[in-house]
């Protein structure tokens, strides 16, 4: 079958010209005249006639719904309604909290399903993955993306990448950094291959891979990844992307001792989630700008900002993405004399842990100054750090309360959360922190007069410095021509 008719297979639109003939109330005969006969439509229905254009026209008429309609199944008028709910269920993640918007796209999806509307079905799935990561579901999120790649597996390779993309953030979150960078690099070496060479899906996974090259210390295929994606940016209309893409060559930045350049590549992204209204991702701009200052030494700013961030998360009840800026404003904390609280504000994110189930007992709760927005939110086994749900920071956490403790003197409680802390990190392969762990944990060995020990962590620590930061078992993903 050829032309529109074509879109859909005869048997599909003989089921759908049944259906709307019933629900009118019309006879085979009654639909047909005056130009065919009721045999006709009645093989027409049974899937055993392949319809022209003139005739589905003049049944699209008879039956009162458009020509697309009846070819397609798609309501124009539905497919807008659709389309308008979307929109307000993204403005309701990007402004509020991701659980109210979480019910709109379900709304959504639940309609689309059953409508048989894939192009929207899909897009509302996309939603509740995106909503799930930011309340920190990351097994939920991963389902939602999967859905979304098994609904458009008969689709180009680019239209499945924001899925792709998603489901490699949420194993990143949950400290799966080397199977988050293959799901990109392969991504992006299967565009390049078929000659995809889509500017948008690009630039959305060079952007993506910024964060676990930085942490796996990758750092040459991190600032590699930030100038190909740098490249691109001229050729996307995407203003939410052109801001997230300069906050990973923010971090680029940052490791190369860059920060003044760093912080103009943020002020860059702020500036555009202002004006977008994006507030989870501004959010993340004020984190990352805490970040910057506490690598400059101007810690009162960093605190300053990181509080935002803080803030503005715990207010859209981003419960994972909050508790992971708690640990960074903990070390500025902590490198201000103010080691209570900084304690204070760790002992919570780790409740389930052994290593400090006692201590979250006994230590009360974090000071005034504060605040009580994240504590408010939720407890610790709803926004806590565990070994699948913000490994990294997890692992930065018992990191921090080793050297608080080592600090005071408690050999043992440090030596404790510095070993925690390398279980954590060794299986998320975060080269460059477990490097300088094992030279914690081996200063604290060699002061305790446990020479042979010492030096097992600090042949263990270069071990971690040595390596290569490779990502995949082979080459860096090939280029796109630019």
């Amino acid at each position: 079958m050829t032309g529109a008719a074509g879109a859909e297979s005869t048997a599909e639109i003989g089921r759908r010209v049944l259906r709307l003939r019933t629900e009118r109330g019309f006879t085979q005969r009654q639909l047909a005249e005056p130009a065919y006969t009721a045999a006709y439509v009645s093989t027409l229905e049974a899937g055993k006639v392949r319809p022209s254009e003139a005739a589905l026209r003049h049944l699209a008429d008879r039956l009162g719904v458009s020509y697309e309609e009846l070819t397609t199944g798609r309501s124009p008028r539905d497919a807008t309604r659709l389309r308008a709910a979307l929109t307000d269920a993204r403005r309701a993640l990007a402004t509020g909290a991701a659980e109210d918007a979480a019910g709109l796209f379900e709304e959504v999806r639940r309609e689309a399903e059953r409508l048989g509307f894939a192009e929207e079905r899909a897009a509302a799935l996309l939603g509740l993955g995106d909503c799930a990561l930011e309340t920190g579901e990351l097994t939920v999120g991963r389902d939602h993306f999967e859905a979304v790649e098994r609904l458009l597996a008969g689709e180009p390779l680019p239209r499945r990448i924001p899925a792709i993309r998603g489901r490699a953030v949420a194993h990143l979150l949950a400290g799966e950094l080397r199977y988050s960078c293959y799901l990109l690099e392969s991504a992006i070496d299967e565009l390049n291959a078929s000659g995809l060479h889509d500017p948008y899906a690009l630039l959305l996974l060079y952007t993506a891979a910024i964060a676990p090259y930085m942490d796996m210390g990758a750092h040459a295929r991190a600032v590699r990844a930030a100038e190909l994606a740098l490249a691109l940016a001229p050729s996307v209309d995407d203003p939410g992307l052109i801001a997230r893409m300069h906050r990973g060559v923010a971090r680029t930045l940052i490791a190369e001792g860059r920060t003044a350049e760093a912080d103009a590549s943020l002020a860059k992204a702020q500036e555009l989630y202002e004006q977008l209204r994006i507030h989870t991702d501004l959010a993340h701009c004020h984190w990352m700008r805490g970040y910057v200052h506490a690598q400059d030494g101007n810690l009162e700013r960093a605190e300053r900002e990181l509080r935002t961030a803080r803030d503005m998360l715990a207010s859209k009840r981003a419960a994972l993405f909050t508790v992971q800026v708690e640990v960074e404003l903990a070390d500025v904390l902590r490198r201000r004399g103010r080691t209570a609280d900084a304690e204070a504000l760790l002992l919570p994110l780790l409740a389930s842990s052994p290593a400090v189930a006692e201590a979250v007992n006994t230590a009360g709760k974090p000071g005034e100054a504060l605040g009580e927005a994240a504590s408010d939110e939720a407890g610790p086994g709803e926004a806590g750090l565990t070994a699948d749900r913000g490994a990294v920071h997890a692992g930065g956490a018992h990191r921090l309360l080793g050297l608080i403790a080592d600090e005071r003197g408690d050999a043992e409680a440090a030596e404790e959360h510095y070993c925690a802390a390398l279980s954590l990190l060794e299986r998320t392969g975060a080269a460059g922190d477990l490097a300088d762990l094992c030279r914690l944990l081996g200063d604290l060995l060699r002061r305790e007069g446990r020479l042979e020990a010492a030096m097992d962590a600090y042949r263990t620590g270069l071990g971690h410095r040595a390596a290569p930061g490779t990502t995949t078992l082979g080459p860096a993903p090939a280029e796109p021509p630019m």
